[in-house]
């Protein structure tokens, strides 16, 4: 059987806009996008027209878009339909990063469609998009008790478990060309067989 290949054109990180939301556990998506462009010299710019900030990096040759929606977790949907649909971006070619509560700090999954699993910025994507998108699962741990979920996703992570997040952003970071070139299931292998 042939190995899986995904073209990724879109890297979506989903978070917060604003200053009080920065350091929150519900911008690792964003960190990990801003993380991309840091190490390739690009810099986000406001993009009224996306609902968000955008730039371009180049990846083993391949251009590829950074988004941040500015709408706001529970709106993150109309940003990555605006972009994908302006530069006719195929759902399947778009890697959503996002936090993921089912995951320990540290560790980072990659995973393809599905259901959104609770998560409001899934949601949005799912109901403006379909679910057909890939994702990129960064681990932040979950409080224990749902009813203090929204609380815990908008607060600081501890020490450790920022190191743990930052590790986990630097081991998607080393897979990145493997996505870029298309070798999902290398890509995979790689990133699961470290956690």
């Amino acid at each position: 059987m042939a190995a899986k290949t995904v073209n990724i054109d879109l890297i979506a990180g989903l978070g917060n806009p604003g200053a009080q939301y920065e350091q929150t556990r519900h911008n690792a998506g964003f960190w990990l996008v801003e993380e991309i462009a840091r190490l390739k010299g690009a810099h986000f710019r406001p993009e009224t027209k996306f609902s968000g900030e955008v730039c371009k990096v180049i990846l083993e040759g391949r251009e590829i878009w950074l988004l941040k929606p500015n709408t706001f977790m529970n709106l993150s949907g109309q940003s990555v339909q605006k972009l994908a649909a302006f530069y006719k971006i195929p759902v399947e070619n778009i890697l959503v990063a996002h936090d993921e509560l089912d995951l320990e700090p540290g560790d980072i999954r990659l995973k393809t469609a599905g259901g959104h699993g609770g998560h409001n910025g899934l949601r949005d994507i799912i109901a403006h998009m379909g679910k057909d998108f890939q994702r990129l699962r960064i681990g932040i741990g979950h409080p224990g008790n749902r009813d203090q979920v929204s609380d815990f996703v908008l607060h600081r992570a501890s020490k450790d478990e920022q190191i743990g997040i930052e590790n986990a952003i630097d081991d998607a970071i080393r897979v990145l060309p493997l996505l870029a070139e298309g070798s999902w299931e290398k890509a995979v292998h790689r990133l699961h067989s470290k956690n």
